[in-house]
């Protein structure tokens, strides 16, 4: 006796007689176009992904690290800074300009910091003209003037360009002040 077809083995072979199998040949022919897309699309967002993280390791140094390839160049030294030089300048008083009847006064040290010391003796020979140059800008300044850190940064710029202008050829790199006191 024949089995009796229930309606599940009956709705199986429909599904399969209703699904077409195409020829061998075409079978394979439509997966590969999708595929080459598909592919060619994950080849190059790779690519993308290594060379940008290739470049970026190569710029930042961890390439050269994480490879252990060390430059064999010969490392150049910089010859030794030149010890400072410093100049002490005597002791300057002068008065200060006021407009009142009570004088003002300022007693200043000074120290140059200069290039080289061969530049000592020669700063030496100038030495009427730049305390010369002082004493005439000192004159001429107001309490006012010596107020807080920007009017003794403006001071030691102004000291600094008559120095340099008053010992020409010799170069003096700062102004330092030791002590400084208005009264």
């Amino acid at each position: 006796m024949p089995a009796a077809n229930t309606g599940d083995e009956m709705t199986d072979r429909a599904l399969d007689e209703d699904v077409e199998t195409p020829p061998e040949g075409e079978e394979q022919a439509a997966p590969k176009s999708g595929g080459r897309r598909r592919l060619l699309i994950f080849g190059a967002a790779g690519l993308v992904l290594v060379v940008g993280s290739g470049s970026v390791l190569y710029y930042t140094g961890i390439l050269n690290k994480l490879l252990g390839s060390h430059t064999t160049e010969a490392k150049v030294e910089a010859p030794p800074p030149k010890p400072d030089v410093f100049f002490d300048l005597p002791d300057l008083l002068v008065n200060l300009n006021s407009n009142g009847r009570r004088a003002s006064f300022l007693k200043i040290s000074v120290s140059l910091e200069l290039e080289d010391q061969a530049d000592v003796e020669r700063l030496k020979a100038v030495m009427p003209r730049i305390i010369d140059n002082f004493q005439v800008y000192l004159r001429e300044l107001r309490v006012e003037d010596l107020r807080g850190s920007s009017g003794i940064y403006r001071l030691r710029e102004e000291l600094l360009a008559r120095v340099n202008a008053a010992a020409a050829p010799v170069k003096v790199k700062d102004v330092l002040f030791k002590e400084m006191l208005v009264q």
